[in-house]
Formats: C-alpha cells, sequence, structure tokens
C-alpha cells in the first residue's frame, strides 16, 4: 500500500487522479519544474502530471517531461516507488493523486517540446530538492530515490 500525503478536506471524498513523475539525474543534478501558483509564488515539483486517457504511466511519464521541461527522456522499466497525495490543482480542484514514480535520464533536451511555458526546467542538487520540493510525495520519491542510489 503506497503512503498517503495530506488529507482531504473535511467531510470530502476527492476524485483519484493516476499520475507519473520523473525522477531524472544529470551529472548529479535532478530535474525540477519551477511553477508560478496564484497566492502561493514559484513551486518546485518533479517533471509529472496525469495519465491522459489509454496512455501507461511510462508514457504519460515521458510525455510530461517533454511538455513541462523540453526534455527527451529515458526510463526505468517500472516505477521504483509509489505515493499518493492530496492535491490542489490549478482547476481548483482537490484531487488524490495517485503517483508513479520513475527513475531516468536525460537523452536530450528539446525547448520545442515544450506546451507549458509556464514552467521552467531546473537542475538542483537532491539533497536541496528534498528540501524545496512543495508536494512532500516528491520530495519523498527523492529520498527514497536517493536511498537506492546509495545501496545500489
Amino acid at each position: 500500500m503506497p503512503p498517503q500525503f495530506g488529507a482531504p478536506p473535511p467531510g470530502q471524498v476527492p476524485p483519484d487522479r493516476p499520475a507519473a513523475f520523473c525522477v531524472i539525474e544529470r551529472d548529479g543534478l535532478v530535474a525540477l519544474v519551477e511553477v508560478p501558483w496564484e497566492g502561493r509564488g514559484l513551486l518546485l515539483h518533479l517533471p509529472g502530471g496525469g495519465l491522459d486517457p489509454g496512455e501507461t504511466e511510462a508514457e504519460a511519464a515521458v510525455r510530461e517531461c517533454g511538455e513541462e521541461a523540453g526534455l527527451v527522456v529515458t526510463l526505468d522499466a517500472e516505477p521504483f516507488i509509489r505515493a499518493d497525495h492530496y492535491f490542489l490543482h490549478h482547476d481548483g480542484m482537490i484531487r488524490n493523486t495517485r503517483g508513479a514514480f520513475f527513475a531516468g535520464r536525460v537523452l536530450a533536451e528539446d525547448p520545442a517540446r515544450v506546451t507549458e511555458p509556464d514552467h521552467r526546467l531546473v537542475w538542483i542538487s537532491p539533497s536541496e530538492a528534498v528540501v524545496q520540493l512543495e508536494r512532500e510525495s516528491h520530495a519523498w520519491a527523492v529520498a527514497a530515490w536517493l536511498r537506492l542510489r546509495a545501496r545500489a
């Protein structure tokens, strides 16, 4: 059973939203996206997002890396960890994001793939990412990724 981060609003049962995220490493840094959030400033997230109809988790993770960060990536075959997180989306809806987290590597950067121009790619050390990531589930996933790498 994946860990659950956050809590639903009292008396509500938010809908589930399958999602996939990536921990992409290059030269000892991980890729994050900086996202402006009304009333909260700039927030850091792992690249990723919700699955489109008919899409696998891996396909969604690869697509989102391109749309949000302009990255062409290759992923490990399976998620290295899963975590759920109640999350307030830009549309004002709270959903329980059912996240699959993949490890991956950059094949190329292609800014033409970016379809979310308010997202900006940043590279940061994994330990700093654990501190600065806005979503607790993302910070937890990066910490788990670091532990797996240290044991490999």
